[in-house]
């Protein structure tokens, strides 16, 4: 009888503590399946790249088309730079480079390039301009200036071409501002390389006469006749 029942015994002993270890394995289970199933819904919430502005290498904003309300109109304008040598005509592609476009209107619209100069001239390469550093005739450091912000990279399809206006930049893609170059003869070792964002449709002959420090004396916005 004495055996009986410790054998009875026993078995409880043995069925408590199974059920325990079973017990425990399953609530360690569902812990792990719980932090499984939430990651993926937290981890886009919490990064902050998608909170965050994005910036360029110097630490200023790279801009967005929102950014210039107004500058989105470039289908139907054309810039003129007004130098002492002639008028360079340009016009845009907006459908190829939206936010590269409606930066040079808006700059163009608040003077930000009148009395800024041609600062860098290689023949038969490209002739840039569009630094403001460049209005000091004293400055050492022309070439490094720009706007604030920087234009994120809208490289496209577009070549370079003789009369090719093409957004100038640094080492990084999203380095772009206010500074741009036009080609004075074809380049293809620059095709998506560069921003291309429009081109020169009058005025070749005085982009051919620009030389190193030529002004831009007013760089103006007007509505494409005809």
């Amino acid at each position: 009888m004495k055996r009986k029942v410790t054998v009875a015994l026993v078995l409880v002993l043995v069925l408590t503590v199974l059920a325990i270890v079973i017990g425990g394995c399953g609530v360690s289970e569902q812990k792990g399946n719980e932090s499984k199933s939430t990651e993926p819904a937290t981890s886009p919430a919490s990064s902050p790249q998608s909170t965050s502005p994005q910036v360029g290498p110097d630490g200023n904003p790279i801009k967005t088309l929102a950014d210039f309300p107004d500058g989105q109109d470039g289908a139907k304008v054309e810039a003129v730079i007004k130098t002492d040598k002639g008028d360079i005509v340009l016009r845009f592609f907006p459908d190829s480079a939206p936010v590269t476009v409606a930066s040079f209107l808006h700059l163009a619209r608040t003077g930000f390039f009148n009395g800024t100069t041609f600062h860098r001239v290689v023949p038969g390469f490209v002739i840039q301009g569009g630094d403001p550093k460049s209005k000091d005739p004293k400055a050492t450091d022309v070439g490094t200036g720009g706007p604030g912000y920087n234009l994120p990279a809208e490289f496209n399809n577009r070549p370079h071409v003789t009369g090719t206006l093409s957004m100038a930049r640094g080492g990084d893609p999203n380095s772009g501002g206010s500074q741009f170059f036009i080609c004075l003869a074809d380049q293809p070792s620059l095709n998506g390389q560069y921003t291309v964002f429009g081109q020169v449709v009058s005025g070749m002959d005085v982009v051919n006469q620009v030389t190193q420090g030529t002004v831009m004396q007013e760089v103006t916005i007007r509505p494409i006749s005809g």
